[in-house]
């Protein structure tokens, strides 16, 4: 009996040992993870928020006169027809002007259409508005300056309009009454109109500007290396060809972009 109870108690011992190692174990092993987990945790540092705004370019300021400010917005892009279709930006920007009413009337600001061109087969968008007859049949274009090639083209391509280009590019008032006898406008002051705004608003000097003219006299520079585009010709191959870059040849010749027209004379060399 004393045998029995002995080993009764020694077994109570030996499994209260393990039961206590298991639980220091498991203490051990969750306070080991505890550690690791607080060691690699990050401090937080409390950062003030810095409010980065993107520059924005400062609008136009309006000049307070709407007709400067339409001038001041197509001046350049007129300038750009007249070196590659041979039509006076003067004239141009004139037409625009009255066409559009500054870039203010219904088909400029609802159709880009600063010109007052009209469908004749035209199969792009359109728009109908009150002219001569009720709701005729008007082109829309996504942005102004395809207007201003319109326009080119329109004159260019138009076998009524071929005296223009007999003309002086540099004789404004023979180019606006050219296009009244050659049915451009039904308005008889039609001339008159544009003379008006070109001589007020001084649109002329847009035309010297591009031609090197000044007083309709153009000026001729001796020693001058020009060439004629022809189909391929580049303003890099041509900077190569004639030794030079394709910044001077921009400068030499007033461009504002890289194209070229098949056709267009250009100065390659100036001493």
């Amino acid at each position: 009996m004393k045998k029995i109870v002995v080993f009764i108690l020694l077994s109570s011992l030996v499994c209260g040992c393990g039961s206590k190692k298991r639980a220091a174990s498991k203490s051990s092993r969750n306070k080991t993870k505890t550690e690791r987990v607080v060691r690699h945790t990050e401090p937080k540092v409390n950062t003030p928020k810095v409010d980065v705004k993107t520059p924005q370019p400062e609008p136009k300021k309006s000049s307070g006169n709407i007709t400067v400010d339409y001038i001041e917005a197509y001046y350049a892009i007129a300038q750009e027809e007249m070196r590659l279709y041979k039509i006076p930006a003067s004239i141009t920007l004139a037409q625009g002007i009255l066409e559009s009413a500054s870039g203010k009337g219904r088909l400029a600001v609802e159709a880009n259409n600063h010109f007052g061109i009209k469908c004749h087969g035209w199969i792009g968008a359109k728009i109908y508005h009150d002219d001569d007859a009720s709701q005729e049949c008007f082109r829309k274009y996504k942005d102004a300056k395809y207007s201003f090639r319109d326009h080119s083209l329109f004159l260019t391509e138009r076998k009524r309009y071929y005296k223009l280009f007999n003309l002086d590019i540099t004789d404004y008032k023979r180019w606006a009454k050219e296009l009244k006898a050659a049915g451009y406008a039904t308005d008889r002051k039609y001339p008159d109109k544009l003379i008006s705004l070109i001589e007020r608003y001084e649109l002329y000097k847009y035309d010297e500007a591009v031609t090197g003219s000044k007083n309709n006299m153009v000026v001729v520079v001796s020693n001058e290396m020009t060439h004629k585009v022809v189909k391929g010709d580049t303003l890099y191959s041509l900077s190569k060809r004639y030794n030079t870059t394709v910044d001077e040849l921009k400068r030499l010749n007033s461009l504002s972009s890289n194209n070229l027209k098949i056709g267009e004379v250009l100065v390659v060399k100036s001493n």
